[in-house]
């Protein structure tokens, strides 16, 4: 659950850096075609609810990772288990931070505009498309290697039989 952490705190670090520049209203959202912004907000409230989306998510990993822990300590051995309880936990716990690398894009780039009327070079839904073709490919490769291992374990046991 490092990183749900880590990004909540770049979240933290990024708002009170850029919140005495913000403007009244903020833009918050923009048109697809021309980069303008079409919705505002006050600053205060937007600042609410982006920390409280990102405060919620890291609390989630934290909560997901606890759960998980329990379980494992509960009903699996771990010199039995065929794959390690602590790699399920990597990932499951860290596995929330995906959509709030996405946010923190979305939130530096509203920041940005609404401070310097300037956008990221790089569109916040490619950004978005980039980070789940990049989370699906890591968590296929685990996919894959814990696969391997269930395999594996599965012609020993039938090697011994």
């Amino acid at each position: 659950m490092a990183l749900p952490l880590a990004l909540l705190l770049v979240a933290v670090i990024l708002t009170f850096s850029f919140y005495s520049r913000l403007p009244f209203p903020t833009a918050w959202h923009f048109d697809s075609s021309s980069g303008a912004p079409d919705m505002w907000a006050i600053p205060g409230l937007f600042v609410f609810w982006a920390l409280a989306v990102q405060s919620a998510l890291a609390l989630g990993a934290v909560c997901i990772t606890w759960m998980m822990s329990r379980l494992a300590s509960r009903f699996l051995l771990a010199e039995s288990a065929v794959i390690s309880p602590q790699r399920i936990l990597l990932i499951t716990g860290n596995m929330v931070g995906l959509p709030q690398i996405i946010l923190v894009f979305a939130m530096l780039d509203i920041f940005l505009y609404n401070s310097y009327q300037t956008h990221l070079f790089v569109p916040v839904w490619v950004v978005g498309i980039a980070v789940m073709l990049i989370g699906g490919v890591i968590l296929g490769g685990f996919f894959v290697q814990a696969m391997r291992q269930v395999m594996a374990a599965n012609r020993k046991v039938s090697a011994k039989q």
